[in-house]
């Protein structure tokens, strides 16, 4: 098995520090609102490759961490007026509803930085005692970039050529580059007592704690978006290799590629997202999982209906593999090569659009064997095996929630007032939106019908 190692720019043996146990963290979300599509890209993503792992036979300890205390956590608290525990609590069952509803396997562990305070507060003393860090007069703690010789490794870059672009020098740091590990508490922000004062971890640093706390001193994987390369994997690799005296922190760094919406990148700054929440109302969790295995996970992935839909299309496909009776102690079809393709393709840098067009492959052998009368309930017990790794449960999609279904009936009774109006446009936007979300109507002289066609 290879796998692509950010670090190294290259394809690299998978062989685990520990033979009984791979040890994998993947960052997890800031809980201050609600996940979108660019989330299920990234934790899809890395769900097939834990899912194939383990059908592989590796025993996969799977960290995902909760950032529950940030500057984006206290603004939307003060803004709505609410405690920021109780914002977060709200966002992280909003975290597990989604995750859930896309059928992503719950990790091992989950820990949240505000219960890591006393491991961070070690390692932020622990780094000033190597001289790797300093306290600020207002005290607050900085890493010292110039002290660890390795820093930009992960991005290709040296730190004098990062340091040209830099541009947040305050008085606070001795150097452009330097990051906070500990940020000293301001008016109204909650905070935790330390050695240098009350304060709040940075972000950087909550993930070093954790990782160590729960995973030990080097793991085998580390993953996120490419986003987070830098400056938050790079920080992480700095801080944590002081903290250790161990090269390297991370065996294998991976990054899943960006999720496009025309032009630009899908993100809360620019206000182009769409939640989790509205993508399943229009498509099944299978289809929207197809959509983003169908592309390299390393690669760009443009949002598009057009393809959600064609993916939907490709789920009714499969479901309708695994119902065709064929002839039952007839000749079998074969279906050992599609594992075996299957199996190679995952096995370099898992490249799942190789395996599901081994799928649909299998899902044509079905057919045509159903056709000739043959034995087919092998190839569709493998059919079913298959699509497990990658995390399809090829059910038909759920009935419309009750929060959904009054979603459809407000947006009916709106459409209707509209056409009363005679305000036709109007009315005729409302039609489209229920259609994008896969709602039929249809007007009767007794009123107006819905189903969920898809």
């Amino acid at each position: 098995m290879k796998i692509f190692n950010t670090l190294s720019g290259q394809k690299e043996e998978f062989v685990p520090l520990d033979k009984n146990e791979v040890k994998m963290y993947v960052c997890g979300v800031t809980v201050y609102d609600l996940c979108h599509f660019g989330h299920a890209l990234c934790y899809i993503s890395f769900d097939v490759i834990r899912r194939y792992l383990e059908y592989r036979g590796f025993n996969v300890k799977f960290v995902q961490n909760f950032t529950d205390i940030d500057d984006k956590i206290i603004a939307r608290s003060n803004e709505r007026g609410i405690p920021w525990q109780e914002l977060v609590e709200k966002y992280i069952g909003e975290f597990f509803t989604d995750m859930d509803a896309l059928n992503i396997k719950r990790a091992t562990l989950y820990p949240r930085a505000t219960e890591e305070i006393p491991m961070i507060i070690d390692v932020v003393k622990t780094l000033i005692e190597k001289k790797h860090a300093y306290v600020s007069p207002d005290g607050s703690v900085y890493f010292s970039v110039k002290s660890f010789p390795g820093y930009g490794k992960l991005t290709h870059q040296t730190a004098d050529d990062m340091r040209v672009t830099e541009t947040s020098q305050t008085e606070k740091k001795e150097d452009p580059l330097d990051f906070a590990l500990w940020k000293a508490a301001k008016p109204g922000e909650p905070f935790w007592p330390s050695p240098w004062g009350n304060g709040r971890p940075g972000w950087h640093i909550e993930c070093t704690a954790m990782c160590i706390h729960h995973l030990g001193r080097q793991l085998d994987i580390h993953a996120g978006g490419q986003d987070l390369i830098f400056p938050h994997h790079e920080n992480e690799i700095a801080q944590s290799e002081c903290y250790t005296g161990l090269q390297p922190f991370v065996r294998i760094w991976m990054h899943n590629g960006f999720l496009q919406l025309g032009a630009d990148k899908m993100s809360k700054s620019l206000g182009n997202l769409v939640t989790i929440k509205q993508a399943l109302e229009r498509n099944s969790s299978d289809a929207i999982r197809l959509f983003i295995v169908s592309s390299y996970y390393r690669m760009p992935l443009r949002y598009s209906l057009e393809a959600l839909d064609a993916a939907e299309n490709g789920i009714d496909r499969m479901r309708q593999a695994l119902k065709v009776e064929g002839k039952p102690g007839g000749q079998p079809v074969e279906a050992g090569q599609f594992k075996a393709r299957f199996i190679e393709a995952m096995d370099d840098d898992f490249n799942a659009p190789q395996a599901v067009a081994a799928l649909f492959d299998l899902v044509r052998e079905i057919n045509r064997g159903n056709e000739k009368g043959m034995d087919v309930s092998q190839a569709q017990d493998m059919l079913r095996e298959l699509a497990g790794v990658i995390g399809f449960t090829l059910q038909g999609k759920k009935a419309a929630s009750s929060e959904i279904e009054a979603k459809i009936n407000e947006l009916i009774e709106k459409r209707n007032a509209f056409r009363k109006a005679r305000e036709w446009k109007q009315a005729d936007q409302v039609r489209s939106q229920l259609t994008e979300m896969g709602v039929a109507i249809e007007d009767t002289p007794k009123g107006t019908t819905w189903k969920i066609v898809r």
